[in-house]
């Protein structure tokens, strides 16, 4: 116990006596200021140091002061006292408290009582943290068109449309949706510095939807994004999409992943796009091209579509996984292109085949100079008298079973090109396997 007290004495009467101590188990300093009954208590306290003790008046009531303050008492005694009594008194009081608080010896962590300010919860700060370090690797495409002004015949560029996109690498290849650049005449890029800078098309792919650009951009602008793996996503985990919507800011929404390998049509072709993400955060127009994180800040996919009748987020989201990404930006960097194996036919939708009561891909055309013409395959064609011939019916590939267009499409993505397979086919009444050699699809402009 660590004690002090003083007295004030005016013409050799007790005025008031206060009394400070702290108990070795106490955090606080305690003080006790007794009065004659002779005289009326009017406490103002101001704080004046973040030290904190416990006030307490003769009602034995406690009061808690934070931090150690400057106690100005009002004395005035019923028969009245003069002025220099309260100002001798407020001097004494005043000195008590500073000395005392000294004497305590009250330790620094104990005596410290910090008002908590408001905190962010550990899944808030991380949510926080990842956007802050993502941020910069996220980009803005604009899409200009060239359109002639009908009365001045100037030729100008009007934004048609607008994307995101991330950058890759340092040297400055932007990766988005083959979507946002389609029949574009220029393309802008702008950086999360607000410097914008114009883009040239490095190779695309209408197939799956991707597209590579490249800026001439100082490196230490570039900010490359992690990139993860798609492989091991288990429903339910948490994904994280960082876009422009409605050509908005930066923006961060969040969600699970709520579905794994989905499939869903390119926008450009129609081919099918397998082991799509499905997610449930927000993705809206303008979100298309920009990446889907896990927890860890790292790429699983580029936001892609979203099935909605009104055209806006309904839940319900899709990604193209990075491991499809990584291989097809991986030929667009090197090549220009993507060389991606077919058949070289035209087949009819699979709703015609279905009427016709049958199960398969059935070609349309076979062009000579294709991969399919060459090993023989017949197209559809009318006789002499303008009936219908059918062409083969395509009904496996490899011992896989074919039953429409999108079965076709999937086992030729698993293989290469200069790959022979064998195709069995209904021809007629029968069916025949015919050896084809996969060539690569041809140049598109």
């Amino acid at each position: 116990m660590a004690t002090a007290s003083i007295s004030t004495f005016f013409h050799s009467t007790s005025i008031s006596t206060c009394t400070f101590s702290r108990s070795p188990n106490t955090k606080f300093a305690t003080s006790s200021i007794y009065l004659p009954k002779s005289l009326h208590l009017q406490a103002s306290i101001r704080p004046t140091s973040p030290t904190p003790f416990l006030l307490r008046p003769p009602s034995n009531r406690y009061s808690r002061i934070p931090g150690s303050c400057l106690l100005k008492l009002n004395l005035s005694k019923k028969n009245c006292l003069s002025s220099a009594l309260d100002s001798l008194l407020l001097l004494c009081t005043s000195l008590a408290l500073s000395f005392t608080l000294f004497l305590a010896d009250v330790d620094s962590a104990s005596a410290f009582v910090v008002t908590s300010p408001r905190k962010l919860q550990s899944d808030e700060l991380a949510t926080v943290r990842l956007f802050q370090e993502n941020t910069p690797s996220v980009v803005y495409i604009t899409n200009l068109a060239a359109r002639q002004d009908a009365f001045t015949l100037d030729v100008l560029e009007v934004p048609q449309g607008s994307g995101s996109g991330f950058v890759w690498d340092k040297q400055g290849h932007i990766v988005t949706n083959y979507h946002v650049i389609r029949g574009a005449s220029d393309l802008k890029v702008t950086l999360t510095d607000q410097t914008t800078y114009d883009a040239k098309v490095v190779g695309f792919d209408q197939d799956k939807d991707v597209a590579v650009l490249r800026v001439d951009a100082p490196k230490d602008k570039l900010r490359p994004i992690p990139i993860g793996v798609s492989a091991d996503l288990l429903v339910g985990q948490k994904v994280y999409a960082i876009g422009n919507p409605f050509g908005l800011d930066h923006t961060l929404t969040t969600g699970v992943i709520s579905g794994l390998r989905r499939e869903i049509s390119s926008a450009a072709t129609g081919r099918p796009i397998q082991d799509v993400i499905q997610t449930d955060a927000a993705i809206n127009p303008g979100n298309s091209g920009g990446p889907l994180l896990d927890s860890s800040g790292n790429l699983i996919g580029i936001n892609t579509a979203i099935y909605s009748p009104s055209g806006a987020s309904s839940g319900v989201g899709f990604s193209i996984p990075v491991d499809t990404v990584n291989g097809i930006v991986d030929q667009l960097v090197r090549f220009g292109k993507v060389t991606r194996p077919i058949l070289g036919i035209k087949f009819a939708p699979d709703q015609s085949v279905e009427q016709l009561g049958l199960s398969g891909v059935l070609v349309l055309d076979a062009p000579s100079n294709g991969p399919a013409g060459k090993a023989g395959l017949q197209s559809t064609k009318r006789d002499a008298y303008g009936r219908l011939i059918l062409g083969d019916i395509i009904t496996s590939v490899n011992g896989k079973k074919v039953t429409n267009g999108s079965d076709l499409y999937r086992i030729l993505d698993q293989c290469k090109v200069g790959d022979k397979v064998v195709v069995e086919v209904l021809r007629g009444d029968h069916k025949e396997k015919i050896p084809v050699i996969l060539e690569p699809k041809p140049d598109e402009s």
